[in-house]
């Protein structure tokens, strides 16, 4: 019984799919974190030259 506890590879399985899923996670936060970054700079750009326009 020990040895076929100790040869089970269904757990290891697992964990190696759960590894990969949380570094998909990671890439997936770094990225829209990213371009949150961007939009938001993009969109203070876009309302600075309209309130400068409103205001000519």
């Amino acid at each position: 019984m020990l040895h076929a506890i100790w040869n089970d590879d269904t757990g290891a399985t697992a964990i190696e799919y759960g590894l990969i899923a949380a570094l998909i996670a990671v890439a997936i936060i770094v990225a829209l974190e990213t371009t949150g970054n961007e939009i938001s700079a993009t969109m203070t750009t876009v309302s600075d030259t309209m309130a400068a326009s409103n205001t000519a």
